[in-house]
């Protein structure tokens, strides 16, 4: 077991590059990115090889060395005799090859198969985890988590083959020629003219079947995202009864695979066609050409001994070779399609020698900020709003306003276009990201959960906390009396039990009542809430808003609401509209206006206006707030 645990040390899977690069877009630097990092290990999967192969090559020499002895030699005194070179050669085979075989399986199969695969493997997740967020919008989570998996193991695989494969039949075929040809140079004729021959074989079929490769596994990669789109959206899927219809989607791309794994395979019956046959010729010119010389006297019946089994194994690797030559090239057009999910700079990345940002009081400023996604239309145009430490403001408009964007910009998962956002005087594009996320707690009205346990869950906001603080945080979010009553489908229970991929396996209510133990236990200095309290119940909603409003106090909140009830209580009202701030005041001020808020209130609570448009105090006394979101 030492050996194997030292064998195992030498690559660490969860190493990072000394620098935050991002992997080439070029093929070879993309394995050289990857590879120069086991580079010690691969230098010796070649001297390995190179041990092996020489070994083998000795096979046929002992053959027709003991054909020879044992033709030349008296029975009776062949041990006496020769007994010390057959010893020799006994232990090269019994002792000197299994040796080399076992160094060889040693530095694949304990250092480089589990070590470069997961090394590569955590890199790359590492990488495309950090992308911006429109990096995961543009494409299927499942396609880029396939890629992240697949071209590990693709990559990994094509380095091994060819180091074993390529420099295996260079050192045999090159030992199989020189041996041959010490003979007699007649004899290594046909093995020097099926050298050539091979060459131009490879030479002809491994770009198509390269080609080949890259089409089939992006067609593939296809078929995986289309799969995982509809198991992702199962629930919209038997909402709509149409399961035929995604059968129509997959079957598409099912076809368009078969044609691309039909096309490779005919090239690879091909490229075997050919290759069978040029084996047959050398195997035949170099018997043929060996029983001639015999004939002639020219070489002894052992090297007639040596040559044909010598050519024969040739033939064999071949086919072993041609087969890994496939291999390889399916492999690298895996880490080819692999690349164009992991191969991608960093969107958005940190400016170098980016601060922390710090937050001491939470005052959030924007200055004349504009931005649309890269559109010419654009979405927000020239918003300036200063909102003052402890502040709690309300972003109200129509769908397609610009409140969500408002707030996605302020988390940076956007750049500006142009203008700036400052927290407490520093510009938020001048600090880290997760510094900026870190001092800001956000309730979403689509809450996602994490396939993990409730209290990973919860404990998320705050890593470090206790289990004391978690039970707490869940207390106040009153989602602690559901919480106790959980059971998993493995039996786990109350804050062990697992949620299911996204949450699935609560309620609307308890996803949103986690999240909020979350946001709790994060306690950030600024709170964003996108109605937060949509997806509960009257009574637990009303149990939850006094919770938020003592989460509120002391921070600055930025709530977005649809429902206008919600917001009425808050420090300020603002009202966005094509992305411009048309309104600004408390609740009272905005009726009292008679502008886009007051119209927007009228819509949704007509029937207690009064008939100049103002509500009475009764009347507002009557729509308090529900939840402040």
């Amino acid at each position: 077991m030492r050996i194997f645990r030292f064998f195992e040390s030498l690559l660490e899977p969860t190493a990072l590059q000394p620098a935050e690069t991002s992997p080439p877009a070029s093929l070879a630097g993309f394995y050289w990115y990857y590879a120069r990092q086991a580079r010690g290990l691969v230098i010796l999967l070649f001297l390995a090889g190179s041990i092996v192969a020489m070994l083998d090559a000795t096979i046929p020499v002992f053959i027709g060395k003991v054909v020879s002895l044992v033709a030349a030699s008296d029975p009776a005194a062949l041990l006496e005799t020769h007994g010390w070179q057959l010893a020799i050669m006994a232990a090269v085979l019994l002792i000197g090859r299994p040796c080399a075989l076992l160094f060889q399986n040693l530095v694949t199969n304990q250092a480089i198969v589990p070590g470069l695969t997961n090394l590569i493997r955590w890199q790359s997740h590492w990488h495309v985890v950090r992308q911006s967020w429109s990096f995961f919008q543009n494409d299927f989570a499942g396609r880029i988590a396939n890629r992240v998996m697949q071209t590990g193991p693709a990559l990994r695989e094509s380095v091994v083959a060819s180091t074993n494969a390529v420099w295996y039949i260079t050192v045999y075929g090159g030992s199989a020629l020189a041996l041959t040809a010490s003979a007699d140079l007649r004899l290594a004729l046909p093995i020097a003219l099926w050298f050539c021959v091979y060459v131009l074989l490879l030479r002809h079929f491994v770009p198509r079947l390269r080609d080949c490769s890259r089409e089939m596994s992006e067609v593939r990669s296809a078929l995986t995202g289309r799969v995982v789109d509809s198991y992702t959206n199962i629930q919209t899927v038997k909402l709509f009864a149409r399961p035929r219809d995604e059968d129509e989607v997959v079957r598409e791309t099912v076809d368009e695979h078969t044609a691309s794994f039909r096309k490779q395979q005919r090239v690879i019956t091909l490229f075997g066609l050919c290759l069978s046959s040029t084996n047959a010729a050398m195997v035949v010119g170099t018997g043929g050409t060996a029983v001639w010389l015999w004939a002639r006297g020219s070489i002894d019946v052992g090297i007639v001994a040596m040559a044909l089994p010598l050519t024969w194994q040739i033939a064999n690797i071949a086919g072993w070779v041609a087969t890994n030559v496939t291999a390889i090239f399916e492999n690298v057009g895996v880490v080819q399609e692999g690349m164009r999910s992991i191969a991608v700079p960093r969107q958005m990345p940190d400016r170098p020698g980016a601060a922390t940002l710090r937050v001491e009081k939470g005052a959030v400023t924007f200055e004349d900020v504009h931005f649309g996604y890269g559109t010419s239309r654009g979405v927000l145009h020239g918003i300036n709003l200063a909102i003052a430490p402890g502040e709690r403001i309300g972003l109200i408009g129509p769908s397609g306003a610009g409140k969500s964007t408002l707030v996605n910009v302020l988390l940076r998962f956007y750049d500006l276009e142009s203008g700036r956002i400052l927290i407490d005087g520093q510009d938020i594009a001048a600090v880290t990201q997760e510094s900026v996320r870190d001092k800001i707690a956000m309730v979403t009205q689509d809450t996602s959960l994490l396939h993990r346990s409730i209290r990973d869950n919860i404990r998320y906001g705050r890593p470090e906390a206790t289990e004391a603080e978690v039970r707490a945080a869940a207390a106040r979010a009153h989602a602690l009396d559901f919480i106790e009553t959980l059971e998993d489908w493995h039996g786990r229970r109350g804050f062990e039990a697992h949620v299911g991929e996204r949450g699935v396996k609560l309620s609307g209510g308890q996803r949103q009542r986690v999240a909020i133990a979350r946001v709790i236990l994060k306690n950030a200095p600024i709170l964003v809430l996108d109605e937060a309290t949509a997806a509960l119940d009257s009574e637990v909603e009303a149990a939850i808003q006094e919770q938020l409003e003592g989460l509120m106090r002391g921070r600055t909140v930025i709530a977005i609401a649809h429902r206008l009830s919600t917001i009425a209580k808050l420090d300020r009202l603002v009202v966005l509209d094509g992305g411009r701030i048309v309104e600004t005041g408390s609740h009272a001020e905005l009726l009292a206006r008679r502008g886009t808020y007051w119209r927007l209130w009228q819509r949704q609570s007509g029937g207690f206006l009064q008939e100049e448009g103002v509500p009475a105090e009764g009347a507002i006394a009557d729509l308090r707030p529900s939840g402040v979101a």
